[in-house]
Order: structure tokens, then sequence, then C-alpha cells
């Protein structure tokens, strides 16, 4: 499966396509006030990516495990220290109904879930992030 994320910014625009695999879809986000920029933090949408991938692999395991989730609510949080500090003390939290299991099923599901999730692992590991190609125009 390959992913993609990408950002098209000018004064006054603000465009996000993502991608997996030939599936293409937008994600409305809006400038920034100033005109330049997203009026969202990179801080964010990684924690974004957190909740969203925490709360859609509970669904898949649930369903995995013969459980019927009728609810996720997921909040992740941490702190940004300044300009290029990462992320400190990320957590997250996570609240289910579930109907047809135990509370102990369910809590189960919620701590393997924790070991599959792929973003989560991501970050766990350390993964390289490198600048790949840079193309530059001078406006006239």
């Amino acid at each position: 499966m390959t992913i993609q994320a990408r950002v098209e910014n000018q004064q006054g625009q603000h465009r996000v396509v993502l991608s997996t695999n030939s599936h293409a879809h937008s994600l409305d986000i809006a400038p920034k006030p100033e005109g330049f920029g997203s009026s969202v933090n990179g801080g964010e949408l990684l924690f974004l990516a957190l909740a969203t991938c925490y709360c859609n692999d509970v669904y898949r395991e649930a369903a995995r495990q013969g459980i019927e989730v009728r609810g996720v609510e997921v909040t992740v949080e941490g702190v940004f220290g300044g300009p290029g500090e990462p992320a400190t003390d990320v957590r997250y939290h996570a609240k289910v109904t579930a109907t047809g299991a135990t509370e102990a099923a369910v809590r189960h599901l919620l701590a393997h879930t924790d070991t599959v999730a792929e973003v989560h692992n991501t970050l766990r590991v350390g993964t390289a992030v490198r600048l790949g190609t840079v193309e530059v125009e001078i406006a006239a």
C-alpha cells in the first residue's frame, strides 16, 4: 500500500490531497488568516494521524475478534518545545462503546490494537524521514 499526502499552498489558497494506492480524496483545511501556510500545524496533524489510526484499527481488530464496537473516541496530546524540537510526552486516551463483549474482552482489544497500530509503530521505531527531490522556480 502506497500512501501520499500533498500540500499545495500560495497566497490565500491551501489544498490538501491524500491518496492510498490509486484512491485520492481532498481534505478541507483553510489557509492561515495571513494568507500563506496552513491554518493547522504539523503537530496537530501528526496527533490527528495517531488518533485516526487507532480509531480505525479498533474497528478493524474488533471485527477480527467478533466484538461489535459502536463508537470510538481518541484524544492524543503531547508537548512540542519549539522550532526543531520533537514532541515529548505523547500519549493517547481512548473511549470505546461496545456490545456483546465483556469489559475484559474490550480492554484486551484496546491493548492489542495499541500493538498493531501502524502509525504508532512507525513513530516508535523512529522511521527515517529524508528530503527527496527539490525544485526551485524563481518568479518574475
